[in-house]
């Protein structure tokens, strides 16, 4: 996505480009009190959280970033969009912003990032910052799926024009609201356009294939039983991206960790139902 945001953009106001090594980040900050750190998940972008910041910002100073290379965020490095050199570079611009995070939210892969990054950072109290995640994606694929997808991720990462075709085949409107129903999720009309306009960008979608092929959850998910981070996990019931088991067995192997299933939302829960997600993170931060 070419830089800046339109004016259309949710919270476009709130945007401004961090140069941090390797990458050139779009981030939106607002409000004031304890910070809270926003990361969404694979293909996602800010906007994804645009009715939660308001819902937040109220108690929080809320930051929300685009991860490389996706929305407005510019790649600087192809072979840092693995889950440890993601990890790395934002732990990187949270030092040159002075970030201390109370709270890691993230939705998706953003979640395991989240949880990433509470063994990186540290909040002003000295602990691990607190961690929310939405529908988190905490598990292998299964199956051939675990053998073939990552296979073919690669490949398509690999492979010129790639991103140019997917983005070509994939970004209109019908094809978008398929692909977001096929995630157990509804959007209204303002949220389909949002991710058609990322969809559409080939520079998104090549981010997006390169996180695919570089993302390694094996040492992530060993590691959750020595996680001490107060942690909430969100899943939606009907979540076709990642079953809400995933939320539940992943909370029982932590020590830390609080399981909460919402009935009628899917995988895009926080943008389906954002008050009651919002309320969840509130009452879990102690608001």
């Amino acid at each position: 996505m070419n830089w800046p945001p339109p004016p259309d953009w949710p919270h476009a106001d709130c945007s401004r480009q961090v140069l941090s090594r390797p990458h050139r980040w779009h981030v939106q900050e607002t409000g004031s009190g304890p910070l809270v750190l926003m990361l969404h998940g694979a293909g996602g972008s800010t906007h994804s959280y645009r009715d939660l910041i308001p819902r937040l910002s109220g108690a929080f100073r809320v930051v929300a970033i685009d991860l490389p290379g996706q929305g407005y965020t510019q790649l600087g490095a192809r072979h840092r969009c693995g889950l440890d050199a993601m990890a790395d570079d934002v732990t990187a611009l949270c030092d040159h912003e002075g970030w201390q995070p109370n709270a890691v939210i993230g939705h998706s892969a953003g979640g395991a990032l989240a949880l990433r990054l509470s063994s990186q950072l540290v909040s002003p109290r000295g602990q691990p910052p607190q961690v929310v995640g939405i529908n988190a994606a905490l598990d292998t694929f299964q199956g051939l799926a675990g053998v073939l997808f990552p296979v073919l991720a690669r490949m398509l990462a690999a492979v010129p024009f790639t991103a140019q075709v997917f983005s070509a085949t994939s970004g209109t409107p019908s094809r978008v609201k398929a692909l977001i129903r096929g995630t157990g999720s509804e959007l209204d009309s303002v949220g389909l356009d949002l991710y058609r306009r990322l969809v559409a960008d080939r520079n998104h979608a090549d981010a997006t294939l390169l996180m695919m092929a570089q993302w390694e959850l094996d040492e992530l998910l060993q590691a959750l039983p020595e996680i001490t981070a107060r942690t909430l996990l969100i899943a939606g019931a009907r979540d076709k991206t990642v079953p809400s088991r995933v939320s539940q067995k992943a909370a029982e192997r932590m020590p830390d960790a609080q399981f909460v299933q919402l009935e009628n939302v899917g995988h895009l829960a926080h943008e389906e139902d954002p008050d009651t997600v919002a309320r969840l993170i509130l009452d879990h931060l102690g608001v």
